[in-house]
This record gives C-alpha cells, sequence and structure tokens, in this order.
C-alpha cells in the first residue's frame, strides 16, 4: 500500500482536519483542548506536529471511526483512530476529556494501550500502540485472495482466554464495558496475545448504527434498541459470538438461530466439513464441544441468565487446566490451522 503524507492525505475531510489544527495552534499558546495529551502519566515521546508530519496509510473505517498507521520521523509507528465526529455529537470536551483520562489509565496485557488522544473544536483523535500482525478477523477469515481455515481448537483456547482475561479485566478492575467486542476489534501483538482495541468508547457515542449487520450480529438483542447502553452482560453475549466465530470460522451473519443443543452440532459439523469427515479425532472434538459450550451460555438471550465474564474466563481456565492434565501440556501456535 502507497504510504503518503497525513499533510498530503487524499480525503479531503483529513486534509480539512490537519488545516483546523494548524489553525488552532497558529497565533496563541496552544490550550489543553488543542494539544495533544499523553495519558497515564505517559512520556510525550512525540508532538502533534510530528503526528501530522508522519508518513500514514488507512488501516480501516469502522464503527466509531477511522484508524491510519503513521510513522514518525523518528521512526516510531503508533495507530491513529479519528473518531467520527456524527458518533460524538453532542459529546463535550469536558465529557471527551475525561473519558479519555479513565480509559486511557488503563493498562493490562491484553488491551491494546491508549497512549494519547487529541481534541479541537470539532475533531477528536486518540492514539494507540501499533500491533504488527494485523486483527482476529483477519486471522479467522483470511484475505481477499486467500481463504482461511478454521483454527486449531489449542489456538482458539488461547485466543478465548486472551479476550476474557481483557474484558474481566474492564469490567472488574474499573466497572467499565468494551460496547463494541467483534473480530476486528482483536488485534494480535508481537507475539500473537490477542488485544482488544476500541474498548469503552461506545459509552460516549450518541448514535448506533443499525445498518451494519456486522456489527448488529455482535450486539446482545437487548442492545438492539438504540436507547439502551451497552453493559457487562452485552459484552458477554459479544464474547459468546466471537468465540463461535473463533470455533467455526464463519462469520456472525452466518451464526444460525438455533437451540443451544443444535448449536454444539452444528459448531462441530463446520469442522467436520472442513476437515474432511472428521479426522480431528474423538478428543478434538471433546475438547471443541467444551468450548462451544461456554460459547453458548455465553449468548443466551436473557441477560439475567449469562454468566459474568469473571465466570466465562473461569471456565475457560477450567478447561485450559483439563487439557494440561489429559496432554501434559496446552500449546500451539495461533495460526495452526486444523
Amino acid at each position: 500500500m502507497d504510504k503518503i503524507m497525513f499533510n498530503n492525505w487524499p480525503d479531503v475531510g483529513y486534509t480539512t482536519f490537519c488545516q483546523k489544527v494548524k489553525r488552532v495552534q497558529e497565533g496563541m499558546q496552544v490550550a489543553k483542548s488543542g494539544s495533544l495529551v499523553f495519558c497515564a502519566g505517559e512520556p510525550q515521546v512525540y508532538t502533534l506536529d510530528q503526528l501530522m508530519r508522519g508518513s500514514a496509510e488507512m488501516l480501516g473505517k469502522g464503527t466509531m471511526g477511522t484508524t491510519y498507521k503513521a510513522v514518525l520521523d523518528n521512526r516510531l509507528i503508533v495507530s491513529v483512530k479519528r473518531l467520527d465526529a456524527v458518533k460524538l455529537a453532542g459529546v463535550t470536551k469536558e465529557v471527551f476529556e475525561r473519558h479519555m483520562e479513565s480509559v486511557g489509565g488503563l493498562r493490562h496485557p491484553n488491551l491494546v494501550p491508549l497512549r494519547a488522544y487529541f481534541q479541537g473544536k470539532e475533531e477528536r483523535l486518540i492514539v494507540y500502540d501499533y500491533q504488527p500482525n494485523g486483527s482476529l478477523f483477519s486471522l479467522v477469515h483470511g484475505s481477499k485472495s486467500a481463504r482461511a481455515k478454521p483454527l486449531h481448537w489449542t489456538s482458539c483456547l488461547k485466543i478465548a482466554e486472551d479476550v476474557a482475561q481483557g474484558l474481566s479485566y474492564i469490567h472488574q478492575a474499573w466497572r467499565l464495558v468494551h460496547g463494541n467486542l467483534k473480530s476486528s476489534n482483536v488485534l494480535l501483538g508481537s507475539e500473537f496475545e490477542a488485544c482488544l482495541t476500541d474498548y469503552c468508547l461506545a459509552a460516549i457515542s450518541t448514535t448506533t448504527s443499525s445498518s451494519d449487520p456486522d456489527t448488529n450480529n455482535h450486539r446482545a438483542p437487548e442492545t438492539q434498541n438504540s436507547t439502551h447502553q451497552a453493559t457487562p452482560k452485552s459484552d458477554v453475549y459479544s464474547f459468546g459470538v466471537l468465540m463461535i466465530e473463533l470455533l467455526t470460522g464463519k462469520p456472525p451473519f452466518e451464526h444460525p438461530s438455533v437451540r443451544p443443543n443444535d448449536m454444539n452440532s452444528w459448531v462441530r459439523s463446520t469442522r467436520e466439513v472442513v476437515g474432511g469427515g472428521g479426522n480431528e479425532g474423538n478428543e478434538d472434538h471433546k475438547r471443541l464441544g467444551m468450548l462451544a459450550e461456554v460459547a453458548i451460555a455465553c449468548s443466551v438471550t436473557s441477560p439475567e441468565q449469562r454468566p459474568t465474564m469473571w465466570q466465562v474466563l473461569k471456565m475457560i481456565q477450567e478447561i485450559k487446566e483439563v487439557v494440561v492434565v489429559e496432554v501434559g501440556e496446552c500449546h500451539g501456535p495461533v495460526v495452526e490451522s486444523s
């Protein structure tokens, strides 16, 4: 993909943004709302000016905005999300600042660190660490030119535990919610650890998208109404959908609406088709079934009947312990396929 300078960005909206940033900075001392604010005591290792001058490429557009990979003049690589102004319409500077200071304090091995944020008169940016190995969506579904196979069950177990660790931390340690969990919002770190991104941004969104089938199929039934905010239990539902996606390699809009027993059978059938008649063996089917049971428990219709994220994490860790006892060791590269 061709790399270009932020200041020469072909997108008219981004060019306008850069011009507005310059106007904020010219002829005055930059106020806090017009500068790059680093979170959680982070050292200021670059300036807004350096960020604007960096070469960049668009990584993708999501529910909350557009994400870019930016390479700064000191060779530091960061991920920059330009938030959708429509999604944040009506959110005051003070509310945004307080929320960023809270979310920017989250630090966990399975969260992509939010390092800094910017807000001007009409524009807002957030800066994350760049994750070199892409998204879980790309790993599970492959690229347009190469269709991926379902992941090996050990990889599913590892990723599920990573995501559950991150969500449990958000829910328990900070009493916050992710609000937009899906495979494109799970990134893979340098050692292929699964890390959550875009966490806690839905809380300040003033609109919800009803036209994006991918997002809607991840969302819990009780949050389909735009007046209902995301909750820890709706995150649990999204986690269940994500696990089914992991186990089957099927995107959420292809998941059937069936009874729990039938869902388990469907999960197994998707592996058999790919594996050519169930070559994974009885033990592998048993372990896949255990993971599918966790996913089914998470994605029940009633929020009250869903487990908490901490309980889900314990379920996954118990499966891991069983495997360790049976096999002696539970490991496997994330990219291994069945």
